[in-house]
């Protein structure tokens, strides 16, 4: 493969792209676009087939806002090529495969060249160095190893970066506890809804998580708000920051959070080419606006993917620790998005509703049912293990605050229904916190 490659000096702490200026990033991407363009239309025949049915080819591109003009693709692609119809390089070039579990139909299958591979543990180890991570750290990772990408991912970037990986994967709680009270890591790397699971564990084992070495934790794979973030800081002694990725455009490490700003996900621009669409229209955003999230990859090798609509639902906003652009928090995704009595709700919106609730646990379940011939919402919550002596009267007090909240918020009713602590599923890996009941049309 001839991709251009940048030659800026390198910085002895920073890779280059992260102190050149706003207009060298500039430049640099619109090289690596036209390359990523044109690799994707010599050999994958989807994409040469659509660029020709619009009349549009790699080298009418003169500006990255050209880019507009290519169509986009979607996570049916995929599976319509499943598994390898999608690939730019032969097989015998593709060194790794993931894959999604294919839950909702064909898996969608993602391949790597050595290249991709390098690619991918230098922009995690990035990921780590920004978020305060440095060689000869323990890391502890709880994302799952296999085809899901999060758990080789943020292994082979602690490798590349110098630390000591704890390759623990999800699940076996008890375990995980077990090696962070023993193996004393300095992070951890985990779903932020698993980490909750973690920190019940430590709980239930009498240890205090304060006198714990950790004192970083890289949460991804799910959307989690502030004040979820705030909770889990509050409860561990730790930092919390948001890493932010996808498979179909690397794995994690397509973005994250830096330690300095603490102010959303900087996307490794040099690598993957943000913009913000409408969803509806396809539209193209100014940035600030909130829209869903598009990627194009700029130097993947086995597998490009031009104009990848995530379904992620955020903004754009200026560089602030680095000269790329950053995310805001992803409120949600665009086909995770609840209707419910002709309001748009996302779970997030109610996971920030009840984490007001202070005498409330972090973990919720949606319930959504058919009375009638109206939606009805259950919201099923625990009481922390501290308020479990509270009379019914003051429990009846916190769940009318709770559905007070939401009406006020996010503006539909509900019933609040109080649990046995520990009685909600915990996660083991991404969260599932909606439970629909309603008839299928």
């Amino acid at each position: 493969m001839n991709m251009p490659m940048s030659t800026t000096v390198l910085n002895p702490l920073l890779d280059p792209m992260e102190t050149a200026s706003v207009d060298q990033l500039r430049e640099h991407q619109l090289e690596r676009l036209r390359w990523s363009l044109g690799h994707a239309y010599n050999n994958v025949p989807l994409y040469r087939q659509r660029f020709d049915a619009l009349g549009i080819h790699p080298n009418d591109v003169t500006s990255l806002a050209d880019l507009a003009k290519f169509p986009f693709t979607t996570k049916n692609d995929l599976r319509d090529s499943y598994p390898y119809g999608m690939f730019a390089v032969p097989m015998n070039e593709v060194v790794r495969l993931h894959a999604s579990s294919g839950t909702t139909g064909k898996p969608t299958v993602v391949g790597y060249t050595q290249n991709d591979i390098d690619t991918w543990a230098n922009v995690v180890a990035r990921s780590i160095r920004a978020a305060g991570g440095q060689r000869g750290d323990k890391v502890h990772i709880s994302y799952g190893y296999g085809l899901f990408t999060g758990g080789l991912g943020a292994h082979y970037g602690a490798e590349r970066l110098g630390c000591t990986v704890i390759p623990m994967s999800g699940g076996q709680t008890e375990k995980q506890v077990q090696l962070i009270k023993d193996f004393q890591p300095d992070i951890i790397m985990v779903t932020p809804s698993y980490m909750l699971n973690i920190a019940d564990e430590l709980e239930r084992q009498g240890i205090d998580p304060h006198k714990l070495a950790l004192r970083l934790g890289i949460f991804g794979a799910e959307p989690w708000t502030g004040e979820l973030r705030s909770a889990i800081e509050a409860r561990l002694g730790i930092t919390a920051l948001d890493i932010y990725g996808l498979s179909e455009i690397m794995g994690p490490g397509v973005a994250m959070e830096c330690a300095e700003s603490k102010d959303g996900p900087t996307i490794w621009e040099d690598h993957f080419y943000p913009e913000i669409i409408d969803p509806v229209t396809g539209e193209v955003l100014p940035d600030g606006q909130m829209g869903e999230l598009v990627f194009t990859s700029l130097s993947k090798e086995a597998l490009p993917m031009i104009r990848y609509r995530t379904r992620d639902l955020t903004r754009l906003l200026p560089g602030t620790a680095r000269p790329m652009r950053r995310i805001d928090k992803i409120t949600g995704r665009s086909d995770d998005m609840l209707i419910i009595r002709g309001v748009n709700v996302f779970p997030t919106q109610v996971e920030e509703q009840v984490l007001k609730v202070k005498q409330l646990c972090e973990s919720y379940e949606i319930h959504l049912y058919r009375n009638g011939n109206l939606d009805s919402v259950d919201v099923h919550v625990e009481l922390k293990a501290e308020h479990q002596h509270l009379s019914s009267e003051q429990q009846s007090a916190i769940t009318n605050e709770l559905s007070r909240h939401i009406k006020t918020h996010i503006g539909i009713s509900s019933r609040i229904v109080l649990q046995p602590l520990h009685s909600l599923k915990r996660s083991e890996g991404k969260a599932c916190h909606v439970i629909d009941k309603r008839p299928k049309a």
